[in-house]
């Protein structure tokens, strides 16, 4: 194996502090693996980081991605269940206390000492990483490493639509952001039989188009129009995919009363605006964050069933030399999703 591999690395908080580096091969411990990485997806928060305008702490220098799939390669003298060849895909949560009470509860996604892949610890933009064998699922043969890459955001999704949202089939849902989260939410609420609109802005043309894939409605102009349409008293639920505090005022003017809004997408900025409509109509307002083992278990199943389908996101695929291309293509809105194949 070789002494050393190149990494797309964060390397400090100033603006485009990404680059290419040459980096040891990461050691195991007892209760880790060493997965060769065959895919790894390109999410919002890589290139909040790389734009250096997000709202979390960073550990510089820090190897970027934590949507990853790949081979069993080496296994710690702990680890039971897993061989050397195998096919897995990894959740995020590199680091959790097993002592927190979040952990014991299941929860270790809001377990409050835990630190992810690509922020906290080093992630999978390179071709071998460490990860705790905690961590891993069986990959089914009839999942390719591109989609399974994918399964994240998935799982963002469904911890947000299927767990925290009240929502029924024949609600009128609102997706706010056409990001590659918001698509997924919005593909999540038509399965669950919503009927499901994607709001953006005029440059995420291309992003909503890819919402008609999931049988959303997109819309540019007219969302307040939309959302009024019936009885004239707003959407069952909205979910706030965006990454700008201001779309909860648009979600607050355009939900139903007693209706329902989860908030999915992060934004640093105060939010500048009165929280009285929140009271006034009695709207329950539910954060979503991470993921855990079950729901991971969950959208696995759908992926391999081909019951949930990531193609429509996959806006191209590139080498690991290729990253800022891949970063350049998300960030200008040409494309939902790039996903990076480091043995290309």
């Amino acid at each position: 194996m070789a002494e050393k591999q190149t990494a797309v690395v964060n390397f400090a908080p100033q603006k485009f502090s990404v680059e290419l580096r040459d980096l040891p091969t990461p050691s195991i411990g007892p209760d880790d693996v060493l997965l060769e990485v065959a895919a790894v997806g390109v999410c919002g928060s890589d290139l909040h980081q790389w734009t250096a305008d997000h709202s979390w702490p960073v550990n510089y220098p820090v190897v970027l991605g934590h949507e990853f799939a790949g081979v069993v390669r080496a296994v710690g003298d702990r680890v039971a269940g897993w061989n050397v060849g195998q096919r897995a895909v990894s959740e995020t949560a590199a680091v959790i206390d097993p002592a927190s009470p979040m952990t014991r509860r299941g929860l270790y996604n809001l377990d409050p000492n835990r630190k992810g892949f690509g922020y906290g610890v080093d992630g999978a933009m390179t071709k071998f990483v460490r990860v705790p064998a905690r961590c891993l699922h069986k990959l089914p043969d009839s999942l390719s490493f591109t989609k399974a890459a994918l399964t994240e955001p998935c799982c963002v999704a469904y911890n947000a639509v299927a767990n925290h949202t009240r929502i029924a089939p024949g609600d009128r849902v609102v997706v706010l952001g056409p990001g590659p989260i918001g698509l997924l939410c919005g593909a999540m609420a038509r399965q669950r039989g919503a009927i499901v609109a994607v709001a953006g802005l005029e440059r995420d043309r291309v992003r909503l188009d890819i919402a008609k894939a999931y049988d959303c409605i997109p819309i540019v102009d007219g969302l307040v129009d939309w959302a009024r349409a019936g009885d004239g008293l707003g959407v069952d639920v909205v979910i706030d995919a965006a990454g700008v505090s201001a779309t909860l005022k648009t979600a607050l003017e355009i939900v139903r009363p007693a209706g329902w809004i989860t908030k999915v997408g992060w934004g640093p900025q105060p939010l500048g605006f009165s929280l009285d409509p929140l009271v006034q109509k009695n709207v329950t307002l539910q954060g979503s964050f991470s993921h855990n083992w079950p729901v991971w278990e969950r959208v696995i199943e759908l992926a391999a069933s081909g019951q949930f389908d990531v193609t429509p996101i996959i806006g191209g695929v590139w080498p690991l030399a290729g990253w800022h291309e891949a970063f350049e293509k998300m960030h200008s809105g040409q494309i939902a999703k790039a996903v990076l194949e480091p043995g290309r």
